[in-house]
């Protein structure tokens, strides 16, 4: 099986990552020169893999798939906007013995004993969560236990809705989410739109962004219970001033979901939702750089027994026993969240993708819907190229990059969309700067243009376009300049898996 090599120049290490070889990539931006990195070759130095021996021992088969993902994850460019690298200390709590105890309920209000430490654990999470934000406990209550940000976002609906409630959401193909009530002419997609009443807004035809008049518009006709702001796909900040007008002239809650851009939010590099909205949630795993859970936040005053509705839609309507490893990791990234190193490592994901957008748009003229980018995502409209977003996720694949397919607007199918979706949060966990993601814009370039050579010589239809993207020479020969490329930069986590 073989090792993988990471860059290990100027590492400074935890105490006892000297025996197994592993060190927090924030650690190793902070010590070691951009220069460094260069300096180490298309490899870095060699480090002798540290297995996760029981692992290992006891089903190598598996173990032997961790270690080809993990091998995939060295090699390649991590353009998904959704995912990013969480740090070692974030993988320990969920590799720990929190895993074993069941803990159903609440701090203080247990079904089940032995969850002294539980609750506290519980509890330093929801500070850190309030402090991450500037969040007063005595205006805000937390929930920390859903299991994921569509968990979350379900809690919402049902711990302060009625069935058939009307809801507004982004459409999907404006970049909204499927959890903000999205459905087609020939089904309910969402179980938000099968058991509430949604009415989608969406963007301006023209400049792709929110079109806020004509959702205040919408919104007075339909009169929503909850509007919702908050994206998966639209690159430009959130005017929630305007959104709260709306909301009051129509009556309705406003609830932000900003799983997305929390970790940008943190930092105060994008506008807080806090100061106008009712409710936020967020997933820990995108720009927050934590474990995979979902966080729900309520205003005690805007939303009257909030916290209790919440609570019991959270547990017992929707969920069990709350995942304790989580909530540790939890915990653990938001310490680093409310560290000063963040702010750097936030304004830089911005700086990058802005780097990404200029050199893609500016420079090798494809269209991005918006023009640009204020977060961490950039959308690129593929229909002036004339191929697919699936297309482009094929051949990105063969050549070792990884994003994927997205609507644009004016899409009016998700499952063969026009445009890819990209994002920097990862690579600059991987310590990425400007320069490095001018290279990658020009390697998408390339693809691109690989794309339109094998349909004009293979056809459009996807079953004869995949003909010939495996082996295609460029694009193997790309990839093997982006495995000499993104084996130079460090991974966060363990060495082997």
């Amino acid at each position: 099986m073989p090792a993988i090599t990471q860059a290990t120049s100027g590492l400074v290490a935890t105490k006892g990552s000297e025996q197994n070889g592993e060190a927090d990539v924030t650690m190793l931006q902070s010590a070691t020169p951009r220069g460094e990195f260069e300096k180490a070759g298309p490899v870095g130095r060699t480090a002798e893999v540290k297995p996760a021996r029981a692992l290992a021992a006891q089903d190598p088969q598996l173990y032997e798939l961790l270690v080809e993902e993990k091998q995939r994850q060295v090699s390649g460019l991590e353009l998904i906007a959704s995912e990013n690298f969480t740090s070692q200390a974030v993988l320990e709590c969920l590799g720990s013995c929190l895993t074993n105890k069941y803990s159903e309920g609440y701090p203080g209000a247990r079904y089940y004993g032995g969850n002294d430490v539980i609750d506290r654990i519980e509890s330093l999470c929801q500070r850190r969560a309030l402090e991450a934000f500037g969040l007063n406990a005595e205006e805000w209550t937390v929930n920390v236990q859903p299991y994921s940000g569509s968990p979350a976002n379900l809690a919402v609906f049902v711990g302060l809705l009625q069935p058939h409630d009307r809801i507004m959401g982004l459409d999907l193909p404006s970049g909204g989410h499927l959890t903000h009530g999205f459905y087609t002419a020939k089904k309910r997609i969402s179980a938000t739109s099968i058991f509430f009443e949604s009415l989608p807004y969406g963007v301006h035809e023209t400049t792709g962004l929110i079109d806020y008049e004509e959702l205040r518009k919408r919104a007075l006709v339909f009169r929503p219970k909850l509007i919702i702001c908050g994206h998966s796909a639209y690159p430009r900040d959130l005017d929630y001033a305007k959104f709260r007008e709306i909301a009051d002239a129509t009556g309705a809650m406003l609830m932000c979901d900003m799983a997305h851009t929390s970790g940008l939010i943190a930092a105060k590099l994008l506008t807080s939702p806090f100061q106008w909205c009712d409710i936020v949630t967020t997933t820990t795993h995108k720009s927050l750089r934590g474990p995979r859970s979902g966080v729900i936040f309520v205003n005690r005053k805007n939303v009257p027994e909030g916290e209790e509705r919440i609570n019991a839609s959270v547990f017992p309507s929707l969920q069990g026993g709350p995942h304790n490893h989580q909530i540790a990791a939890l915990a653990c990234q938001l310490k680093e969240v409310l560290s000063p190193s963040w702010a750097t490592y936030a304004s830089q994901v911005i700086q990058n993708c802005k780097a990404l957008a200029e050199r893609l748009q500016g420079h090798w003229g494809h269209k991005l819907t918006t023009g640009g980018t204020d977060n961490h995502l950039i959308v690129v409209d593929l229909r002036p190229d004339g191929i697919t977003g699936a297309k482009m996720q094929l051949c990105c694949d063969e050549a070792n990059l990884t994003l994927n397919k997205n609507t644009v607007p004016g899409d009016t199918s998700a499952a063969n969309p026009s445009g890819v979706r990209i994002g920097s949060p990862a690579l600059t966990s991987r310590g990425f700067k400007e320069k490095d993601f001018h290279r990658v814009a020009d390697w998408l370039h390339e693809i691109i243009l690989v794309a339109q050579e094998i349909q004009t010589t293979h056809g459009k239809k996807i079953v004869d376009f995949k003909k010939g993207v495996h082996g295609h020479p460029r694009l193997a020969e790309i990839r093997r300049e982006v495995t000499d490329f993104a084996r130079s930069f460090p991974m966060p986590g363990h060495t082997d898996i």
